[in-house]
């Protein structure tokens, strides 16, 4: 078990000063040497991020999208069980003849696997041997990554890395999912003590217009990428102006107090439908986790309740939300080629996981990258030419590319050294429980 962690003293810039382990670092070439230490570094920036919970954090799941932080810590060990101790060393025996169906997520080429609106009911492995499988599985890990003979098998070697960014993805996952654990309790308990933000004034954000044209869109081939960001291919694009700034809290309340969620001309008919359902009537009024007390806006953070910041960036929206008050402002949402094509251009700069607000921050720079994941217009499909990895990894994205909608950018949870502008992410249109809100665009023509 983890030693928990006093934050009250947390400078957020310590982190991002001393990251210089770097998931990037290993894609150069001739730089395997360092893949044991990245590993240690990517596995336990997860067991940090879990050290704040008390123990019976750990196994609760209230709705089905949300896992409990235990599975997140044992799912991410059967990955690297599975596809690297398992495929690469010779008469490796499972570490449990049960844990691959416990935390097998959805992999059915590798058989059967723990129903997933079950896994808060298993309280059985305990938090102290799920660590305990975490130790041993690293242990033989690092003995596989300081095998010079193996580390020069590209083979290998990509596996790896495709198992430290799936663990990264765990790592943002774990931080939304323990938000709506600790947002579901009308206690409302802080996470950690975070700092508070500063205020920053309320700037006119700019709208920079894109010249139509045949864009490269997608992974250009350098470095990392999974399989759903290629192949790159070339799109035609009508001209359009994108907003500099992401769609602020402050932005949000003029379209509450201008009742949008009672207008229905601004939903979409399955966004409508949902809003009437009585369930979802009053939860659906106001983005997840905001509550009005004494005329005033709050929301839960992972720092505890706070004010809501009228300048800071608009979060927990679901795509329903997102496209509704666009089309409230006369504007759209862009397309992912768009907002691609305005990111690829300009550095990644942004509030991410390392500078340690773990709240979207309000900023009087144009802000591209980090404290949401940005919803475009684009439903989740394949590329022109794309083709799913053989064998089960083939399961890691391709099967998803159905009913969901693609985001953009990033978030305040996200590591630095994971994003990139080809990176694609996706949700269903009614998921609002990660860190994820809105830009503004439209059409010249």
């Amino acid at each position: 078990m983890p030693t928990r962690i006093n934050y009250t003293e947390f400078n957020p810039s310590e982190l991002i000063n001393n990251n210089t382990l770097h998931l990037k670092a290993v894609l150069m070439p001739n730089n395997t040497t360092k893949l044991p230490d990245i590993y240690q570094s990517v596995r336990q920036r997860t067991e940090n991020i879990c050290a704040p919970l008390a123990i019976e954090d750990y196994i609760i799941q209230p709705i089905v999208e949300v896992s409990p932080p235990k599975w997140h810590l044992a799912h991410t060990t059967w990955f690297f069980e599975t596809f690297l101790l398992k495929a690469f060393c010779r008469d490796y025996k499972d570490f449990h003849p049960q844990y691959a169906e416990l935390f097998n997520s959805y992999y059915y080429t590798l058989g059967d696997m723990h129903p997933r609106p079950e896994r808060g009911d298993l309280s059985r492995p305990t938090v102290e041997e799920i660590y305990h499988y975490r130790r041993v599985i690293d242990q033989q890990m690092l003995r596989l990554l300081n095998d010079i003979n193996k580390t020069t098998d590209p083979q290998l070697v990509d596996r790896v890395v495709l198992g430290l960014q799936h663990e990264q993805q765990h790592q943002e996952l774990l931080l939304t999912d323990i938000k709506y654990i600790l947002g579901k309790n009308p206690l409302r308990p802080a996470y950690q003590t975070l700092p508070i933000p500063p205020q920053v004034k309320q700037v006119t954000p700019e709208w920079i217009e894109i010249e139509g044209g045949i864009y490269g869109i997608g992974f250009d081939g350098s470095g990392f990428a999974f399989d759903n960001e290629g192949p790159r291919h070339d799109q035609l694009l009508s001209p359009f102006s994108i907003c500099s700034h992401l769609v602020t809290n402050g932005d949000y309340m003029a379209f509450l107090d201008d009742d949008g969620y009672q207008r229905v001309e601004l939903w979409l008919s399955d966004a409508w439908r949902l809003l009437q359902e009585s369930a979802r009537i009053k939860d659906w009024q106001a983005p997840l986790y905001w509550e009005k007390v004494d005329g005033q806006w709050w929301h839960m953070t992972l720092g505890g309740m706070r004010k809501v910041d009228p300048n800071a960036p608009v979060s927990h929206l679901s795509y329903f939300e997102a496209d509704a008050y666009a089309r409230w402002t006369g504007k759209r949402l862009p397309t992912e080629a768009e907002w691609e094509v305005f990111a690829q251009q300009r550095p990644i700069i942004g509030n991410f996981y390392e500078q340690g607000w773990l709240t979207p921050i309000a900023s009087n720079s144009p802000q591209i990258y980090g404290d949401v994941w940005e919803w475009t217009q684009s439903p989740y499909s394949a590329y022109p030419g794309y083709r799913a990895l053989d064998g089960a990894l083939g399961e890691y994205n391709g099967k998803f590319m159905c009913n969901q909608m693609v985001l953009r950018g990033g978030s305040c949870a996200t590591p630095f050294d994971h994003i990139r502008p080809s990176y694609r992410n996706f949700f269903y249109p009614q998921d609002r429980w990660q860190f994820t809100g809105l830009r503004l665009a439209e059409s010249l023509t």
